[in-house]
């Protein structure tokens, strides 16, 4: 009797470790999540637009990942994914080009460049606010030694107004204000999003 309570009792717990696998499974799939990217900025009938997405890697998440943003906030901890955008709060736009991009808003700073030939180049750095640790910081993340990413853009025809795709994993970050380097994120983060009728500007 009690070999049969303690199967019972076996199956049960690997029943539900399988369960919270597969839930963190469907709702921490940074790949599947990041597909979308794009579509609200794909009519540039209504002017310049542009969309930055920052997702977190599964290890720097709480529970990995398994609770709800809204609560992770407003525990000023580390959520799943954070966003800006042409519509959000100072969002500035500065220098556009082929090989480079500069994207901004209240507290956050994009910028990527490349080099003669594709490859995300050393200045490529985002800066951004985050809840880690039980407060509020705000991160400048680089490349690791051997970048990971891309720009990619298109001139629209009849005009000078670029569009495009972007993406880049940003391995090491430091504390904006202080310069104090952490030892956050476990793993890279990945940055990615897309623009639509930015104006040509040069530095």
């Amino acid at each position: 009797m009690k070999t049969s309570i303690k199967t019972s009792l076996i199956i049960i717990a690997l029943a539900l470790l399988a369960c919270l696998a597969c839930l963190v499974w469907l709702i921490s799939r940074p790949d599947e999540q990041d597909e979308p990217v794009g579509v609200s900025v794909s009519d540039t009938s209504r002017g310049p637009s542009f969309e930055v997405r920052v997702v977190m890697p599964r290890s720097a998440l709480p529970l990995g990942g398994i609770l709800p943003d809204a609560l992770v906030e407003k525990l000023d901890g580390t959520p799943r994914q954070l966003r800006f955008d042409h519509t959000s709060r100072g969002a500035q736009i500065g220098s556009v080009e082929n090989d480079r991009l500069e994207l901004s808003a209240d507290g956050w700073a994009l910028f990527i460049e490349t080099d003669g030939e594709g490859r995300v180049a050393p200045g490529t750095h985002l800066v951004f606010p985050l809840g880690l640790g039980g407060r509020r910081v705000r991160l400048d993340c680089r490349h690791a030694d051997r970048a990971t990413g891309y720009l990619r853009t298109a001139t629209r025809a009849g005009s000078d107004e670029l569009g495009g795709r972007f993406l880049v994993e940003l391995a090491t970050c430091k504390n904006a204000e202080s310069g104090k380097t952490t030892n956050w994120p476990p793993a890279p983060l990945t940055v990615r999003g897309s623009f639509a009728g930015l104006p040509h500007r040069r530095r």
